[in-house]
């Protein structure tokens, strides 16, 4: 192995607005064209030079070569039809507004479908759904598998106050075994959970404490929930959240895994009526789930999450570079990966830096070798300590110091 085949497990694409258009039905032309006029997009990097980048097929192929990466699984980042702002980030639909946003999410796939064929074997597309519903969920999950995209579906978050059940609710089996049949990942993105806080500097700053929390939640949900041991061949892969507190929050959902289910065995206690059923609901024991069902992705890794690896699992963990945001390592891809992976074995590298999500997305991983034996990141690269941070990168990943987080 002379060069890694890097394959970027966090990205982000979407069509311009009008470009939806075509991929609308038809019967929602007239509104689209009516909100469209209307819409102004909040966000200053939809509006830059450089926001083709999300939808430049060509560009991005150049870009992404360029900074050493060969394919990548691809979560949204534009504004689908019919939405307030992107749909990561958006809050569930009233009823009024399903319809038509679920109209926008299905043009949004169906867009991304044909974004991936341009490229075929390069592109892992996430599709979206809304929770609202959940046999439509499954139709659609049917569907963008027929379509070709392998990325998974983006699981919306169930904030407080949402309206949404609450994602340990067995409403959504349906939905996790068409996915276990048809070995659909579910992904959770960063930020897709949060409940609204207003735009004041200190809810600003609230958001940037608690975000990573409410997307974790997932976790936690899935596992007590039981959905696991209903579908035991279901995955699930955190996006964007970090991956230091995986150890510590695995370790705590097993003490209160094995607390609450001893307890439940026990003369009725207050703390027994809160492990009663829990050990015939959920199965086998939180890290036991980790272990047989979860990935991270990792996106650009930091030095000190890297001694935790093992601990996480060498086989979890999937690097990306977050393209084409602001905080992701592109153009410097490459020096992110050596200020966080240089002295390791070459052969945990090459797991983390692609051999992972290559397994988890269905990536041809021979056929991508060829193209890194052209693009890639040489070994002897990569195993060379960055002195120098770019003076222009603006990567956390190149952020000074550093600690695991609680969460």
């Amino acid at each position: 192995m002379d060069r890694y085949t890097v394959i970027s497990a966090d990205c982000h694409a979407g069509a311009d607005l009008l470009d939806y258009r075509p991929y609308l039905e038809a019967k929602y032309h007239d509104d689209f064209d009516a909100w469209a006029a209307t819409y102004v997009n909040p966000y200053e990097d939809l509006l830059a030079d450089t926001a083709d980048r999300n939808w430049n097929s060509a560009r991005r192929v150049a870009e992404l070569e360029a900074d050493g990466i060969v394919a990548e699984v691809l979560f949204p980042n534009t504004i689908p039809p019919f939405f307030p702002s992107a749909s990561l980030m958006a809050p569930a639909p009233s009823q009024t507004e399903y319809e038509q946003r679920w109209a926008g999410l299905r043009a949004h796939n169906r867009w991304l479908a044909d974004f991936c064929a341009q490229v075929p074997g390069r592109r892992a597309g996430v599709a979206q759904i809304l929770l609202n519903d959940p046999a439509e969920a499954v139709r659609e999950v049917r569907r963008i598998k027929a379509a070709g995209l392998t990325g998974g579906i983006l699981l919306p978050g169930a904030p407080p106050g949402s309206g949404i059940p609450e994602l340990y609710s067995q409403v959504y089996d349906p939905l996790w075994a068409v996915c276990e049949e048809l070995d659909v990942p579910v992904n959770h993105h960063g930020g897709s959970a949060s409940p609204p806080l207003g735009d004041e500097p200190a809810a600003r700053a609230v958001f940037m404490v608690e975000t990573t929390w409410f997307s974790h939640r997932a976790l936690w949900h899935l596992v007590f929930g039981g959905a696991f041991r209903r579908h035991p061949g279901l995955k699930l892969v955190l996006t964007e959240q970090g991956s230091g507190w995986i150890p510590g929050v695995v370790e705590m959902l097993d003490y209160y895994h094995g607390r609450l289910v001893a307890a439940a065995t026990r003369a009725p206690t207050a703390e027994s009526k809160f492990g009663a059923g829990l050990a015939a609901s959920m199965g086998n024991s939180p890290s036991e789930v980790w272990r047989d069902n979860c990935y991270v992705g990792a996106s650009f890794m930091r030095p000190h999450e890297v001694p935790l690896r093992d601990r996480i699992g060498l086989d979890k963990i999937m690097w990306g570079s977050d393209y084409p945001h602001d905080e992701g390592t592109a153009p410097y891809s490459r020096e992110g990966l050596r200020i966080a992976y240089a002295g390791l074995p070459p052969e945990e590298i090459a797991a983390m830096v692609g051999g992972n999500a290559a397994r988890v997305y269905g990536f041809d991983l021979a056929a991508l070798d060829r193209i890194a034996a052209r693009v890639g990141p040489t070994v002897g690269e990569i195993a060379e300590p960055l002195k120098e941070v770019p003076p222009d990168a603006t990567s956390p990943a190149f952020a000074p110091g550093g600690s695991v987080r609680v969460w």
